[in-house]
């Protein structure tokens, strides 16, 4: 069964088969802050703010449309994940995360709901590639890989094989080397920590 996730407002039943209640996604609003903030703490603990990601989402904004979130039939937010600017050795891009799914909703496909969707509105908005460091068997299946991020550096500690790079453009990541920077978005009234 496929699923169009073009479309910025809609309920997926990841599993047609499964007694699970659908979830819904939709755009970060500024009432999510909170439950946002709380989902992260739980699912990375407050280390998360230390981590070399984190440097590069200091003091910037998430990309309009691409700050996203799940929530389960209620209303509750279960899921979360934001896209950042960056410039990976001076070429345009995209730092995917954090993502976060609630500890009772990971079998849900909340997750790769989040980031499928994160991609497609990724490339309608013409960006053209995604960087993350992050589980590479599980990101694989998104079209991650390694070979994208071989010749970057991050501003600080990360384990090689957690770094990783999809291009959403054939060719976008060709030949870019040296250290991923921030990069600069229009600020859009959402709150700036991850």
């Amino acid at each position: 069964m496929a699923f169009d996730f073009a479309c910025p407002d809609h309920v997926v039943a990841p599993n047609a088969f499964a007694a699970f209640a659908p979830f819904a996604m939709r755009d970060e609003a500024p009432g999510d802050v909170a439950a946002r903030e709380a989902l992260l703490d739980d699912a990375f603990g407050p280390a998360r703010l230390l981590k070399t990601c984190q440097r590069l989402r200091d003091g910037s904004a998430p990309v309009p449309g691409l700050a996203l979130v799940a929530t389960d039939g209620v209303g509750a937010l279960i899921g979360t994940l934001r896209l950042w600017p960056v410039l990976a050795g001076g070429r345009d891009a995209l730092l995917l995360g954090p993502l976060a799914v609630a500890a009772d909703s990971r079998s849900l496909g909340v997750g790769g709901a989040l980031i499928r969707e994160s991609l497609a509105r990724a490339g309608d908005l013409g960006h053209r590639a995604v960087l993350l460091v992050g589980d590479a068997p599980y990101y694989a299946r998104f079209g991650f890989e390694r070979r994208f991020t071989e010749r970057l550096t991050m501003p600080g500690p990360v384990e090689r094989a957690r770094f990783l790079g999809v291009e959403l453009v054939e060719g976008a990541l060709s030949g870019a080397r040296g250290r991923v920077i921030p990069g600069s978005v229009p600020a859009i009234g959402l709150p700036q920590a991850a």
